[in-house]
């Protein structure tokens, strides 16, 4: 046993728990006290699975030697203790352990080789749609029309709950998976029968959404991965990173009244983004922190993705052990909780760590703020919400002199008739008004504050345009629970905002149709409408294909635009209606003081509420219940089955192991992109187009336009994933003047489908290769992203720079993540795409090895340029030989 694992004893609820000691490492001129609380977390974790052979003494003293302003580039194997996972991710995951347990099954060995090592949650959140809205039947009929197109995956689910011992399925109209794991789920503090001894270790996880990091609020550990990663965690695999900085951010004041969750989450997304952290952990601390409740910490960690970093962790204190309190934790769970926190020193942290760097916010200085048009980090101050719409319209106008010119913005308008009456439709004007997202309905106090300001709203006599399409989609059932029990809920339903369902429903794109007449409007006439939401992610057409401008923001405010109408708004000084005695109603008029939302918090909100909801999670889904699922350790594929199929990517799998050298001759370039593609340009989650390449394949097979479904929903089906891949109608491919999933097919320089492409140069025996600007793949941690370009022959990618995670699934399905040099790019190295390039790789082996691409530029000279591997680690480089994360992984199963 390595000399760092000190095993200690602690006690709590009469029982004695065996644990590895952080603190007395300190007494043996180890310097602990110097780390960020994060990295002793996850020190703890290597040190207790240095035991299992998991990882080596060398790793250990890697983290024990961390060095704040510079750390070193070295790589850590995290073992975690747990997996959590939603449908549109999650399907695609357990669809490839499936096909893992054929493939081992032919090769002479047990399927059950292939189970889940560590507990594995799914959360099934991600499927229904607001396809009905507006009055009390619409959460029935959307959960109705979400079995009825989602049962052969929700069949494919209950089989791999009965067949994989570790992996238990939360079902659909429960929540939203982070708000589950928030409010159920996450433990702190796991313990394990080791032998005769019962130990006590921190609970951390990696999720298949990027939005796991919301539990951070938490204080606990995790990060969200690829679906390909979450597969080897599962399999009992070590997570692998690079060794992070650190980058503390001290909190000292506390919020003005009035100021919300939300308004200080989009600042801290703007300050941490310009601050550039991606990569890093981030962790809080500072005396502003008791200032935050529970919620408002999550609200704030949820984001980490928007501002780019891998983590962002908030320490556990007096505050965190009363919201366990109150979500139905067990007394027997919380005392453990805090005992052994107290035993590893990270009860009640405040600061005193070396930090790669300090960034301070005051939180007297956060404002009401919203966010877009276009993404998160676009903090906008709300009087100013209406000059940055028309600042965007102003960019994205054109004119006589040419695209891009600053243009006089007119705003265009269309008469159309809805609910009987003439209405106006004019650009600016919102048309989706959404309470959704776990990012704010799993914060009690924007809820309440939502519901007060419709009740106000609702007694002024203010109404809603139908021309706004309103819905409330809570993270959990808790939150219709105390909304209902303080009579808020109906004022909420006279504005329109009914419950549609308990899911990420809009946040995600699933925001269902517009009515058809506002969508015609403004698709025929290319209007420029507004979507609000209270979700964490406004790419463009993420939230709906026909609507250009999207904003974040609180719910309350959500509702406040819905009333309005329009964007073009300024709620300091204009009024948001008229009272039904005639006067101007203002925002200030409407708003909830924060006594009133207390007092409804303190009254209505109770432990008994949670339990109750959470007690009963099999009663919720009567249809869940009632679905049939095959049995067995092997998975019956049905060959005609449009939503499951098994995937290829084990078809040539072979026991031996494989080395992939990384040459690569003669690649097609299939794509030039620019800046900040997101996954969701590369593999959209929303509708399929009856056009399409995915939509002429269902169609062929039998399918009608109306149960075409989502791209997220068919995950399940390769076929249709590897034809939508790059299938965002958004996406500018440099190679085409028009916006879409087109591109050149070379030599020839037809315009065509890009699947279309990939398929000729496939029949070829041709690989292909993309190219694209910074930020390659930031957004949701979307494995199909990788597995797509997979499919249709991509072999390499060259970016200016990447996300993390969708660098690690590159990494994962075997594609070569390359990098340019420091102000280089495909422009400026004039690259002739019609001409193919080369990938000559002197040691693939080596992590950050030096590579050269060989091209001919457009004055046809053969020219070459120095690329930098991004395959970050050693082991990042052997799953890279191995074909991929799951080769290697199976390889070594196979071999026990």
């Amino acid at each position: 046993m390595s000399k760092y694992a000190i095993i200690k004893e602690l006690e709590a609820n009469g029982k004695k728990f065996k644990y590895f000691s952080l603190p007395d490492l300190q007494s043996k001129d180890h310097n602990i006290s110097r780390l960020p609380f994060s990295l002793r977390i996850v020190l703890e974790s290597v040190i207790r699975n240095s035991t299992k052979g998991l990882a080596s003494e060398k790793d250990i003293e890697n983290i024990l030697e961390w060095n704040a302003k510079e750390p070193a580039d070295t790589e850590i194997p995290f073992t975690v203790s747990r997996v959590l996972m939603q449908d549109f991710t999650g399907i695609p995951a357990i669809v490839d352990l499936a096909s893992m347990r054929d493939t081992v099954v032919r090769l002479g060995k047990d399927p059950n080789l292939i189970e889940p090592e560590v507990p594995v949650d799914l959360v099934i959140d991600h499927s229904v749609q607001v396809n009905y809205f507006g009055d009390e039947k619409s959460f029935q009929k959307n959960v109705e029309e979400e079995f009825r197109k989602n049962g052969e995956r929700y069949q494919f689910l209950k089989w791999a709950q009965g067949s994989m011992k570790n992996l238990r399925i939360v079902p659909p109209s429960t929540g939203i998976v982070h708000q589950v794991n928030l409010e159920y789920l996450a433990k702190l503090v796991y313990t394990k029968k080791e032998g005769n001894e019962e130990f006590a270790y921190f609970d951390s996880l990696v999720g298949t959404d990027s939005h796991t990091t919301m539990v951070n609020g938490l204080g606990v550990t995790g990060w969200g991965v690829g679906g390909i990663e979450a597969e080897a965690a599962m399999l009992g695999q070590p997570v692998t990173f690079q060794t992070p900085g650190v980058v503390g951010v001290n909190i000292h004041g506390s919020l003005r009244s009035g100021i919300t969750a939300t308004d200080l989450v989009l600042t801290v997304t703007e300050i941490l983004r310009k601050a550039n952290v991606v990569g890093k952990f981030v962790e809080f601390f500072g005396n502003g922190i008791k200032n935050l409740s529970l919620p408002d910490r999550a609200t704030v960690s949820n984001m980490c993705p928007e501002y780019g970093a891998t983590m962002a962790l908030f320490p556990i204190d007096d505050e965190t052990l009363s919201y366990l309190r109150i979500t139905g934790r067990s007394k027997d769970q919380i005392v453990l909780v805090k005992k052994y926190f107290e035993a590893q020193g990270l009860f009640g942290y405040t600061g005193g760590a070396e930090y790669s760097e300090i960034i301070d916010i005051d939180l007297e200085s956060i404002v009401p703020v919203i966010a877009g048009p276009k993404l998160p980090q676009q903090k906008v101050q709300l009087k100013d919400a209406g000059r940055s719409f028309l600042k965007f319209m102003e960019e994205s106008g054109s004119s006589q002199s040419g695209k891009g010119q600053t243009v006089q913005v007119s705003l265009k308008t269309e008469k159309i008739r809805i609910s009987g009456r003439e209405e106006t439709l004019s650009e600016g004007d919102v048309v989706i008004a959404a309470i959704t997202s776990c990012t704010n309905t799993s914060n009690p106090r924007v809820m309440v504050g939502a519901g007060l300001l419709a009740k106000k709203a609702v007694e002024k006599g203010l109404t809603v345009s139908p021309k706004v399409k309103t819905s409330l989609a809570p993270g959990s059932r808790v939150v219709t629970s105390y909304l209902e029990q303080s009579g808020l809920q109906k004022y909420l339903d006279e504005l329109g905002f009914y419950l549609v369902g308990y899911g990420c429903t809009t946040c995600i794109g699933n925001s269902g149709p517009l009515p058809e007449v506002i969508e015609k409007a403004i698709d025929s006439e290319n209007l420029s409408t507004v979507a609000v939401l209270s979700g964490n992610r406004n790419f463009e057409a993420r939230i709906h294909k026909s609507v250009k401008a999207n904003y974040l923001m609180s719910p309350p405010l959500v509702v406040a635009f819905a009333l309005a109408g329009k964007i073009i708004i300024d709620m300091e000084k204009e009024p948001i209606g008229t009272s039904k005695d005639g006067k101007p109603v203002y925002l200030r008029d409407i708003w909830p003081s924060e006594n009133e939302i207390t007092d409804i918090i303190n009254k209505k909100i109770t432990e008994s509420m949670y339990e109750s909801n959470y007690n009963n999670l099999g009663n919720f889904s009567e249809m869940w219940n009632k679905l049939k699922a095959p049995s067995g350790d092997i998975y019956k594929w049905d060959e005609k089955s449009t939503y499951i199929r098994n995937p290829p990517f084990f078809q040539n799998f072979a026991r031996e192991e494989k080395t992939v050298s990384g040459q690569f001759s003669n690649l097609s370039v299939l794509a030039v992109l620019g800046d900040s593609v997101t996954t969701d340009h590369i593999s959209p989650a929303g509708n399929i187009s009856k056009d399409s390449p995915a939509g002429k394949y269902l169609i062929a097979h039998g399918v009608t336009y109306e149960d075409f479904n989502s791209f997220g929903s068919r995950r399940g089906n390769h076929e249709v994933m590897m034809r939508g891949t790059f299938g965002n109608n958004r996406i500018q491919n440099l190679l085409v003047d028009k916006q879409g999933p087109y591109t050149k097919l070379f030599p020839s320089g037809e315009v065509t489908w890009l699947f279309d492409a990939s398929e000729q140069y496939s029949q070829r025996n041709l690989g292909s290769i993309v190219f694209a600007g910074k930020e390659y793949g930031t957004g949701s941690s979307r494995d199909w992203a990788a597995k797509g370009p997979y499919l249709l022959g991509v072999k390499a990618v060259v970016a200016e720079s990447y996300e993390r995670i969708h660098r690690s699934n590159l990494v994962g399905m075997g594609v070569l993540p390359l990098q340019f040099l420091k102000g280089r790019n495909f422009k400026s190295l004039n690259i002739d795409p019609s001409k193919p390039v080369n990938i000559i790789v002197d040691n693939i082996a080596k992590p950050s090895s030096k590579v050269k691409l060989t091209f001919t530029d457009k004055n046809g000279k053969e020219s070459s340029e120095e690329l930098i591997s991004r395959l970050d680690t050693e082991i990042e480089c052997k799953y890279f030989g191995n074909g991929g994360i799951l080769q290697f992984v199976m390889r070594r199963l196979i071999s026990r």
